[in-house]
């Protein structure tokens, strides 16, 4: 599915400046997009969603360039660092714009300082999904087990990762020690969750959708505030019982402090045009998101929530980007 939309989008990326220019002296200059994280990636694809839709119906032509290290933060710092003449946005993160601000020494970057926000536009809450072979069906009982069983293991993609944080907020709200592991690979830890040699994971959608339809692994419940359209038999962390407990890997575009604001408006603008497309939020869903299309003052308030709920759950968790 990954390649059949990656192809897909790559051919909407030529699409010439014709029709409705993005700017009287833009149609003939193509606008660089930095993605920092890899092609196929998720944030790839729903991003390529998007530049798929805005090209096509402005003639604006779009380069993506991908500049994956670093956990995003290289490619974010690139767009922090670019100038700002409206020609260069990005992608970004929940990881680069407002975890990695704690988790990293140094970033090069303030996301609050040298970041011009543009709008959210996509987000995968996380799954609490437990193997099989764990004797649980409700998130009740996963808690009363990880309390009584003290050090249960949970898998994520690696340190610092949404599903790390996931692990160690749910941890926290519910009063329990487990036992963080990471994994390199993430097929690798799906595989495992079938097998049973891990127990618990703080997933994406994209990564176990397949095992979820299967039966192999067990969603228990969503941490949002309201269900997740693509699973809408599994109840939010608040309709089980567990208040407060949100998590979720966002993806937004940004632009580097001090981009025109005409230009960092119409890429809003088009980005909500885009998202209320019912081709462009099926092929959202489908793959596990939940659109949105926040105002830049919207977005900019929203990354530093974010930036102050993070930083209390590493604190208190004692993470650093090195940590087993």
């Amino acid at each position: 599915m990954i390649k059949r939309l990656m192809l897909s989008a790559v051919g909407a990326l030529a699409v010439s400046a014709t029709g409705m220019t993005w700017a009287q002296d833009q149609a003939a200059r193509p606008i660089r997009m930095i993605v920092p994280f890899s092609g196929g990636s998720a944030s790839d694809v729903i991003t390529r969603i998007l530049i798929e839709r805005i090209s096509a119906t402005t003639g604006q032509r779009f380069v993506l360039d991908n500049r994956p290290a670093a956990g995003g933060n290289l490619g974010t710092q690139l767009v922090a660092k670019a100038t700002p003449d409206g020609y260069s946005f990005g992608m970004s993160a929940s990881g680069p714009l407002a975890a990695n601000k704690t988790l990293y020494k140094d970033l090069g970057y303030d996301p609050e300082r040298d970041i011009q926000p543009v709008t959210l536009y996509a987000s995968l809450p996380n799954i609490v999904v437990v193997s099989t072979r764990l004797p649980v069906q409700t998130i009740g009982e996963l808690t009363d087990y990880v309390k009584k069983n003290p050090n249960v293991p949970y898998g994520s993609v690696g340190n610092g990762s949404a599903q790390h944080l996931a692990g160690a907020f749910f941890e926290q709200i519910v009063g329990a020690r487990m036992t963080h592991v990471p994994y390199k690979v993430t097929a690798n830890l799906v595989t495992d969750l079938v097998s049973g040699q891990a127990l618990v994971s703080f997933q994406l959608l994209p990564n176990v959708r397949g095992q979820i339809k299967a039966g192999q692994v067990r969603p228990l419940i969503v941490a949002a505030t309201k269900r997740l359209t693509a699973l809408p038999e599994v109840p939010t962390a608040a309709e089980a019982g567990i208040k407060g407990y949100t998590s979720a890997a966002w993806f937004a575009f940004i632009a580097p402090s001090g981009t025109p604001r005409a230009a960092v408006d119409k890429l809003h603008k088009e980005t909500a045009a885009a998202i209320a497309d019912q081709a462009v939020r099926t092929r959202f869903v489908d793959f596990g998101a939940e659109p949105s299309a926040t105002s830049p003052d919207e977005f900019g308030k929203y990354i530093s929530a974010e930036i102050v709920k993070w930083r209390e759950i590493i604190t208190r968790g004692g993470i650093s980007i090195d940590s087993q």
